[in-house]
């Protein structure tokens, strides 16, 4: 499926765009023409080394990187002017570190979702999609409690979004991206650790960072505001996902 007639000529703002979402979205984006990228993130050497990996693609010649925090509606709204699309993908959503610091989750994925949204209605922004997670559907984690709010501040009807369009994307576990159980499993590998296993009993639901970008920019072509989109993935028992990685990794059925 084409996206052209959605994204060639149009300035994309990337929210948290040193992560995977933001790498994989810019590999994906040099197949259209897009006017201008913008890469809005807190993090100067993730931003550094970012703009080392595209300096030798055409496409390095339209990235703007902007310092910034969503948590400061000020600097969204300047970073925002003049932008036609906004994928939303700065998150806290490791789940250990926000079930012992919650506050600092609602001030990022809460209050950075409110900020996102004033400022895009603000500025007449004319998509926004926001990047959710399978764990916001009857969250029992602050992580996806925090996600569950944000969607419901995004697709709420506190803010009159006449010029702005917002919806949201759910994923399940994105193999390979920051964060994600397959960078932990090689590093488990690597020292020769066992792998660490939640639940024998947790099923996750399995997608390339590919199929996610595909997922979002499927959103900016149907989007009438107010929705959720879900993509359909092949779901997998975390335990014996982990027994067949490490098979696959080492060779060894009984690691």
């Amino acid at each position: 499926m084409s996206f052209s007639a959605e994204l060639d000529g149009k300035t994309i703002l990337i929210t948290g765009g040193t992560g995977s979402f933001g790498h994989q979205m810019i590999y994906e984006l040099m197949e259209y023409s897009p006017k201008k990228i913008i890469v809005y993130s807190r993090d100067e050497e993730k931003q550094h080394n970012m703009r080392e990996t595209f300096r030798k693609y055409p496409i390095s010649k339209k990235i703007d990187y902007i310092i910034g925090d969503v948590r400061d509606y000020v600097r969204l709204v300047n970073a925002s002017k003049n932008v036609d699309i906004i994928f939303h993908a700065a998150a806290m959503k490791q789940v250990p570190y926000i079930e012992s610091h919650p506050y600092e989750a609602v001030k990022t994925n809460v209050i950075g979702a409110y900020n996102i949204m004033r400022a895009a209605v603000e500025n007449k922004v004319d998509y926004v999609v926001g990047i959710s997670t399978d764990k916001a559907v009857k969250p029992i984690n602050a992580m996806g409690m925090t996600k569950a709010i944000q969607e419901k501040i995004l697709l709420g009807d506190d803010i009159d979004k006449e010029n702005t369009k917002i919806s949201c994307v759910r994923y399940g576990n994105v193999i390979g991206s920051r964060g994600s159980v397959i960078p932990l499993f090689d590093e488990k590998i690597s020292k020769q650790e066992s792998l660490p296993i939640t639940h024998p009993m947790m099923t996750r639901f399995m997608l390339t960072l590919k199929e996610a970008i595909q997922l979002v920019f499927y959103a900016i072509k149907v989007s009438e505001g107010g929705e959720i989109f879900v993509k359909k993935a092949p779901n997998v028992k975390i335990l014996e996902f982990a027994k067949a990685y490490a098979k696959i990794k080492t060779g060894n059925p009984n690691y």
